[in-house]
């Protein structure tokens, strides 16, 4: 009788086991005082990433060594699997340029538009996420 109740626990754990999801890790830089990027980093977590904050009074060297170009920044830059991530940029693109793996350095979504992740509120801005290489190149991605 033991033999067989083990037996149907290991059946168990093996079939729970594809449903127990290890979350993807992040890193992201912000300032300390900005609410929005800690709302981003919220978004994340909900969505299974394991954000590892770090906070600096400057992310200008973050930004600069990411390769993020002037125009498409943001209040906060994060980095994952060897891409830059710049600003509010929804948890589900973020997957999908991991599945996809596209030769850019990163994605961002420029400025805080209103409705993008971390800056819900009374209304929504249309707003791309857009790609970017180290060559200076840009273009519309999700």
């Amino acid at each position: 009788m033991r033999t067989i109740a083990l037996s149907l626990s290991f059946v168990l754990v093996a079939a729970l086991a594809p449903l127990a999801q290890v979350a993807t890790p992040i890193t992201v830089y912000k300032t300390p005082t900005c609410g929005c990027c800690g709302k981003w980093v919220d978004h994340m977590r909900q969505n299974g990433f394991a954000p590892k904050v770090t906070d600096l009074p400057n992310l200008s060297m973050v930004k600069q060594s990411a390769g993020v170009p002037e125009n498409l920044q943001s209040c906060h830059t994060s980095t994952i699997d060897g891409y830059a991530i710049e600003g509010h940029v929804p948890a589900d693109v973020v997957r999908q340029l991991l599945k996809e793996k596209p030769k850019v350095a990163g994605i961002a979504v420029p400025g805080m538009p209103m409705g993008s992740p971390g800056m819900e509120g009374a209304y929504k801005d249309k707003y791309n996420v857009v790609a970017f290489g180290r060559d200076g190149r840009q273009k519309v991605y999700a």
